[in-house]
């Protein structure tokens, strides 16, 4: 397997937590556009290369995939893309936090992190928290975490591994060198050197990424075979375009499909609702006495009738109770499909 020659490193969090600052401090350039609004919709997962200290870095920065209320179906998209530009595998998974209380929220989100990976993940994980001037004043961050049952498991689970970094009040080294962006970024590349090393310089992987890999490399065979002077790293960032834009294309194909069996649905409800109107009037008119003279309702009822506001409608009947219910489920579950599909990168059927 051709195996690109940098160390991917893939920041994960909420969003707000300060992902993209952080990869921002690593590069040392803002690379990475920093949202203030938190809102994770407008993001998507990208990646920037760099050469730090003689070393290839590649940084994934994420959007917030596990923020509260954000369903799985939300969530796959995104993380194919995210998985596609870690193929093939990260070397490093940051997983940020904030400096501040460790809630039963924050816990669930690891826990359901941890869900889309295997144990293996565990040793390239990296637990780095921001907001660093809420750590308390001549701390470090290993005493904090001492603090909180919650977060000494975590950080103990991912081989006692933590880092801190604060985006606004450490830039500069004032005389505390732990406090300082420079100190902590320098501390973090070894950290992540030490895990390149434990792990035999080998990747995180999984089922699912060797999956994305392997279709990258076919488009990496046909792109060579077709422009045989293009650089390598020019046929990769190709490649793994080729095979996103894929996806893109069949998610279109797959609303098509879905509407068109839904449509079929709809023309079978109508069918058999015509049906089942013409057999209820059939029968009433065929069991209707022809010479029976209906007396004229008095004139205050008719007063009354046409002045509400059902004037010319008739009484509902169990058929056409039928006919609402189906329709409103239809629409239901076609606009269901809708918004599911919508999302420009969902590949899923």
């Amino acid at each position: 397997m051709e195996v690109p020659n940098t160390t991917r490193i893939v920041l994960l969090g909420k969003t707000g937590v300060g992902k993209s600052s952080l990869a921002n401090i690593i590069l040392g350039e803002a690379k990475f556009k920093i949202d203030h609004c938190n809102d994770s919709k407008i993001k998507s997962s990208s990646a920037e290369t760099k050469s730090i200290d003689g070393r290839s870095i590649t940084l994934i920065d994420t959007p917030g995939f596990f923020d509260a209320g954000k369903s799985e179906e939300e969530m796959k998209p995104e993380m194919v893309r995210c998985l596609t530009e870690c193929a093939p595998g990260p070397h490093a998974i940051l997983i940020l936090l904030k400096v501040e209380k460790f809630t039963e929220q924050e816990r669930a989100v690891i826990t359901q992190m941890f869900q889309y990976f295997s144990e293996d993940a565990l040793k390239h994980t990296v637990i780095v928290f921001t907001h660093g001037d809420q750590l308390p004043e001549g701390k470090k961050i290993e005493e904090y975490v001492e603090q909180s049952e919650g977060l000494s498991d975590l950080v103990t689970r991912c081989g006692g591994r933590c880092h801190v970094f604060d985006s606004k009040y450490w830039k500069t080294n004032e005389g505390d060198e732990y406090r300082s962006n420079q100190f902590q970024v320098a501390e973090l590349l070894k950290t992540i050197d030490i895990i390149v090393m434990e792990n035999s310089s080998g990747y995180y992987t999984d089922e699912a990424i060797q999956e994305i890999e392997r279709e990258i490399q076919k488009e990496e065979r046909q792109i060579r075979q077709a422009s045989g002077n293009m650089q390598q790293e020019e046929i990769r960032k190709q490649a793994k375009s080729n095979y996103l834009k894929k996806q893109v294309d069949r998610a279109p194909r797959t609303w098509f499909r879905g509407f068109i069996r839904y449509a079929v649905i709809a023309g079978i409800l109508a069918t058999i609702s015509a049906v089942l109107i013409n057999s209820k009037m059939f029968k009433i008119f065929r069991v209707a006495p022809q010479a029976i003279e209906v007396p004229a309702p008095p004139l205050t009822e008719v007063v009354t009738v046409n002045n509400g506001a059902g004037s010319n409608s008739l009484p509902a009947s169990p058929v056409v109770e039928v006919i609402q219910s189906a329709f409103e489920y239809f629409m239901e579950k076609y606009n269901a499909l809708y918004e599911r599909t919508y999302n420009p990168w969902n590949p899923f059927e």
